[in-house]
Formats: C-alpha cells, structure tokens, sequence
C-alpha cells in the first residue's frame, strides 16, 4: 500500500479514525512526500487549510525507515504533533518507531536555578512567593520538566527566567544537578529516537552552532519536515547575527550576587560591581530615548550621550569581568558568571563599535524600560544551503502560505533552495459557497490619517449584519489603538482588545462570548485557530507591507537597489502576500465554516499590483456592495 492509499477509503486511517473522509489533496501530498523521503532532495509544498498536512508527513515519515526530524514554527504545534497527531498516526499505523519531543533549554525546568533562586530570598512580591511554592510543588512530581505543563503560573511571570537555564548560564557538564537535568533527558531520548518533534527556533540555533564549528545540539538525521516553513527566513535570520539585550546584562548581574552570596560571600566588592552594572544599563536605555523604536544603530551612534552610555557601560563590564576573573575558582556558578561577562563584553563591542559591512545591519529596539542591540545578516540564504549540504537528505518545507500566485521563488531565494520539487494544493474547502470578499468602496487611501477612522465607519454595519463574531487585525498598534478608542461604546457586542490580558486568554473569552469583536495586530494575524460560528467575519485594516523605516527592512531594500534589483518585486511585494494570506488564513478553519473577509485597503483595486494579492487568495466572490455582505449574513 503506498502513501497515496494510507490515507484513502481502504487504508487504515478509515478503519481507526472516527470520521474520517478520504482528501485527494491529502493523498497527492503524502505520495509527493513519500517520493522525497526514498529519493532525497528537496520539496516545498503549499497546502491550504484543511488539506490534512500533518498526516500527509507523518504517515510516510513513520513507514521510510528514516531518521526523521520535524521542525514546527510554534510550540503549540509542537506540542499538538507530539501529543495529539503522532500518538494516532502511530496507532493507525501500527508502527513501533521510537518518538521525541525536544525543545529549546527555557522551556525546562533548572533544579540548579530552583534551589539558588529559593537561596537567594530576592522575591519581590507575595505573588512570585506563591508562584514560586507552586512551581517548587510541581518540580516535585513532573517527569519531563517542561514547563508548558503548569497552567498556574503565567507564561509571562518574572520567575519563568529565573527558574530556566538560557545558552548563558546553563553550567552544562559543571551542574552539581546534571544527572537530573531536565535538558539533559530530553537530548538523550532526542539521541534515541527514529523521529524527533524540534521547533525552528531550535533548529537554526543547532544551525548556528554547527556554523562556528561547536558541538551540535541536535542528532543527524536522513529527512528534514519544516511545517510552518514560512516562518524560517526572519527565525533564521535572528540565529545566523548576533544580538545583545539589557536583560542579559541585568541577568548577569543578578546572578553574579546569588553566586557571590553562596561561594564568595567575603568578596563585597564583587557585589558591588555587579550591581554597578544596572545603573549603566539604565543609562543607555535612557539615552537611546524615551519612545518605543527599531532603528538602524547608525542613526545613534555619533549622539555624545550614547556614546558616553555605550563607554560607561563597557567599564562597568569590564569592572566586573575583572572580579568574576578573580572569583570564577571559587565555585561553578561563578566561573559561568565569568565566561558570560567575557562573551558579553565581545558582543557589546561589536555590535556598538563604528564598522560597517554591507553584508549586515547593525541596529537597535527599544521596549519599556529594555533596549536589544542586534546584527542582522542580509541574506542567510548562503549560510541556510550550506548547513543543509552538510546533513544531504531529505528536506520538505510545507505551509498553507508559501506560494505568491502560483510560484515559489520568493520563499525559495529566501532560504537559498535550488533544484527543488514544489507542490500547490488548494484548499478543500468551498470557499465559492461559504465566503464573500468585501472591498468597502470610497476608503482613503492607507497612508491617509483618515483612514482607520473611515474603516471603522465601513466596518460597524459588516459587525451589525455578523451580530459580532469578528477579528479586527491590524498591521500597526497605532492604527489597533485609534481602531480601539473609536469603537469604544458604539458596539452591542463585546469588545476585546490585544494588550488588555494575554493572548491565550484573550482567545478563551472570545470563544466562550460566541459573539464577540477582537482587535488584533501581528500575533493574531497567524497560529490561531478558531473553528465554528464564533469567528464568521475577519477584517484586515491594510496590505501588510513591511514598514519600511524597519531597520533590517531598510537596509535589504538599500541592498537590494544596490545590486540593480528592484527591491518591491523582489521583496517587499511577496513578503506582503505571504502575509496577507496568513491574516486571511484565520476565516475559514473547517469544512462547515462561513465567513465575510473584509480587506480594508483600496490598493487592491486601485494599484496593478493588487491583483498579485487576489490571485494568491482562495477562490472567493468578491462585492464592493454592503447588501451583499447583509444578505450572506442573512441566510445563516
């Protein structure tokens, strides 16, 4: 039986899995699949929503034989394929192969950063007391330490970090805890194991590693699956450059003190260096300015207050070095307090200094009261083909949103890919029947400060005919916020806000209200799945072009004029396609789903290029006609 016929009405999924219907989109992908997996090579499939990807992998991937890694762009779909989709592929299958789930360090438990948080009393609230009494309650009985497990502790606590090891103060083969290390499980049942569940943040840091010539932290493997493979250009771009944050710098200092009170508590001056270190790191937040901002650190760096930051900073670390030098014999903790200020120091140079290399981007993000200096490579698609020749094999990259129109070049260049298989599936869905395309007429145009107010005018009949049930999604937080604030009072449904609670929790209610409108910007637009009445409308504020003051955005489109290429065909436009179809993508999620798609940006008709965008959309009716949209609301 091939893959084709794994998944048809005879073969075993029919026989085991309670309504399951046969998908010809489903069989043609798992035999594309099947052939690379025997063959080696490389494969890029789209697959629209509701093709059944994840098994159209997983079937052929447990019967090749292979040492299969699959790479998610999410943990939640990580933890989906490992716990949910895995565990009934094998059943159906029958198949003894040996699974694992591995994750990057800060998603496990550290026993060594339990016990010297719990040492050092430095709580500053009753809350984190409790919260920790519950993640020490926990650590008592868990068995793999992954820290998705506790749902009483927010994912946003303060004490997720200092409870979680980071690549910086992991003590390694040094951990007085090593032979319970949580890590340290999980790679040895990765080592094992005949197919391995990774996130891409994973996979571009063991990537990133091999490219400095380190030890790998992943196994080698005959096939690579990248789902969600849309997400791989801006992870790998982030692993492949360097980046320095306050945090880091703050980290170091508080856990020079811990390690200073266990094993050097005579040493003071130690103490008082490290905790010389956040005045200076407050110093440079302050001088980069008061406003949340992204921005090439060309801009900054001649300012006399950054540079008199930047110095003052740099001696204060190099104090501090000084002292972890003279401390680091005295125990593990500080030795690792010691190698991290030394790599830090070489970070803050190089990423502060005035070289220029046109290869790279040197820039700046400013966040509250933090600040991240980052280097950015241009183009990884170099470094993402070399790692790939060193493990041959295998490699297929799948998403829903992959293709712009019917072509692959854009995600392809991007990652360096040649000689490749690509596969196209349209969604099953009958996006003929069950959707309408509503372009409100007479909007200004994007760039007009008119415009989110005239879209909020054209949305409020699209939410009274839906009676709710709507995203709202946005490309900037002002635009969310203006939306927001204008809306305020003027709906009979309820309204949620991104910013207000956590995501997670925001989904929850919007699920339970069955009726409700939710504002969202970038997080919303991919990665959420909601099925039935409760979403029957999404409007997007805009064409989703990268804001092109983005520093890195800035600088490969100065790259890309430079070498006689026309940056908005070759980038800026596919990029903003592949994004749109993502926000799209959040309408229609089952068979039985019904939904309006509202695009709030007049350019789709008015610009030539506009019919890129809908020629890479579903298959929908398209209206500039309110009745329309009243009328298909009508017949529910």
């Amino acid at each position: 039986m091939d893959a084709a016929e794994l998944l048809g009405p005879d073969g075993p999924f029919a026989g085991q899995i309670p309504g399951f219907a046969p998908r010809p989109a489903q069989q043609q992908m798992a035999k594309a699949v099947a052939a690379v997996l025997d063959d080696g090579g490389t494969l890029i499939v789209e697959a629209g929503t509701g093709t059944g990807k994840t098994y159209a992998y997983l079937a052929p991937a447990l019967l090749s034989g292979a040492r299969v890694i699959i790479s998610t762009g999410t943990r939640h779909l990580q933890d989906q394929l490992y716990h949910r989709d895995l565990p009934v592929v094998r059943r159906a299958l029958r198949v003894p192969a040996r699974v694992a789930l591995l994750k990057g360090r800060g998603n496990y438990l550290c026993r060594y950063r339990l016990r010297a948080t719990e040492e050092s009393g430095r709580l500053t609230s009753r809350e984190q007391v409790a919260e920790l009494r519950r993640i020490r309650a926990w650590a008592s009985r868990t068995r793999r330490g992954d820290i998705a497990e506790i749902s009483d502790v927010p994912e946003t606590s303060p004490l997720w970090p200092r409870v979680t090891s980071t690549v910086d103060n992991c003590l390694g083969q040094n951990c007085p805890n090593l032979e319970d290390c949580f890590l340290a499980k999980a790679r040895s049942e990765a080592l094992a194991a005949d197919l391995l569940v990774i996130n891409h943040h994973l996979l571009c840091a063991d990537m990133a590693i091999r490219e400095v010539g380190f030890a790998e932290l992943l196994p080698g493997a005959e096939a690579f699956i990248l789902d969600e493979a849309h997400q791989l250009p801006e992870i790998a771009s982030r692993f492949f450059g360097k980046s320095l944050s306050g945090r880091q710098l703050l980290e170091l200092a508080r856990d020079t003190v811990v390690e200073q009170s266990r094993d050097a508590a005579d040493f003071a001056d130690l103490r008082r260096r490290a905790e010389a270190l956040e005045p200076a790191v407050a110093t440079l937040r302050e001088a980069l300015g008061p406003a949340e901002r992204r921005a090439p650190w060309r801009d900054v760096v001649g300012q006399p207050a950054v540079r008199e930051a930047v110095g003052a900073l740099s001696e204060t670390l190099d104090r501090l070095r000084e002292a972890l030098k003279a401390a680091a014999p005295r125990g593990k903790g500080l030795d690792n307090c010691h190698r991290r200020g030394e790599d830090l120091a070489q970070r803050l140079l190089l990423l502060t200094g005035a070289a220029n290399d046109p290869d790279q981007v040197r820039w700046f993000e400013t966040h509250g009261r933090g600040f991240t200096l980052s280097l950015t490579p241009l183009d990884i698609a170099p470094t993402f083909r070399g790692r790939m020749e060193a493990q041959p094999g295998a490699w297929i990259f799948t998403s829903a949103t992959l293709a712009v129109g019917q072509a692959f070049e854009h995600f392809a260049a991007r990652l360096g890919l040649h000689d490749y298989r690509a596969l196209r599936l349209d969604s099953p869905f009958d996006f003929a029947r069950n959707t309408l395309l509503y372009h409100p007429p007479e909007l200004p145009d994007p760039g007009s400060p008119q415009h989110t107010a005239a879209l909020v005018e054209a949305a409020l009949p699209v939410l009274a005919a839906s009676r709710g049930r709507a995203f709202l999604l946005f490309t900037s937080y002002r635009a969310l916020r203006e939306a927001a604030d204008l809306l305020a009072g003027r709906l009979e449904y309820p309204l949620l806000t991104q910013g207000e609670r956590p995501k997670a929790v925001l989904l929850r209610q919007f699920r339970a209200l069955g009726n409700a409108v939710l504002l969202g910007t970038a997080s919303f637009w991919e990665g959420v799945d909601v099925r039935g009445e409760a979403l029957s409308c999404v409007i997007i504020d805009r064409l989703p072009f990268a804001a092109p003051a983005d520093p890195v955005v800035q600088a490969r489109i100065e790259s890309l004029r430079q070498r006689g290429e026309d940056p908005f065909l070759r980038y800026q436009l596919p990029h903003a396609v592949i994004t749109l179809k993502q926000g799209v993508g959040r309408l229609i999620r089952d068979v039985n789903d019904r939904g309006v798609l509202v695009l709030g940006d007049p350019r789709l008709v008015t610009k030539s290029y506009g019919r890129v965008f809908l020629d890479s959309l579903p298959p929908m009716p398209r209206t500039r006609r309110l009745e329309r949209v009243q009328a298909f609301f009508a017949m529910e």
